[in-house]
């Protein structure tokens, strides 16, 4: 369990640090079309509201915020070098890509 724990923690860090860059990031239409787009990225990045609750494996890979009256999902997934299948997140190949949606979307 403690094992567990600790590669959660080393995930988020990652996750942190990949959105904050704001590096891979890809939107869907209806998140595209949203008032102040640049905005809307800087509050994914400033995100730090993660507990139990939206949060329980303590990945730090998905949030909620609201934008303009609306409630935007982002999630970061992991793929291989090639982005053609999962990658473990903690393998030095691993690319990260952050889905920003409206939670209609999802």
């Amino acid at each position: 369990m403690e094992l567990e724990i600790v590669k959660n923690a080393e995930i988020a860090h990652k996750n942190d640090v990949f959105r904050k860059l704001g590096f891979g990031v890809t939107m869907t239409c209806g998140a595209a079309e949203l008032p102040d787009v640049i905005g809307l990225m800087q509050k994914i990045r400033d995100f730090n509201e993660f507990n139990k609750g939206n949060d329980p494996y303590g990945e730090h890979d998905f949030g909620k915020v609201s934008w303009y009256g609306r409630v935007v999902y982002w999630k970061i997934d992991y793929y291989n070098d090639k982005l053609s299948c999962f990658e473990e997140p903690l393998s030095p190949t691993c690319k990260r890509v952050m889905t920003v949606m409206l939670a209609e979307e999802y």
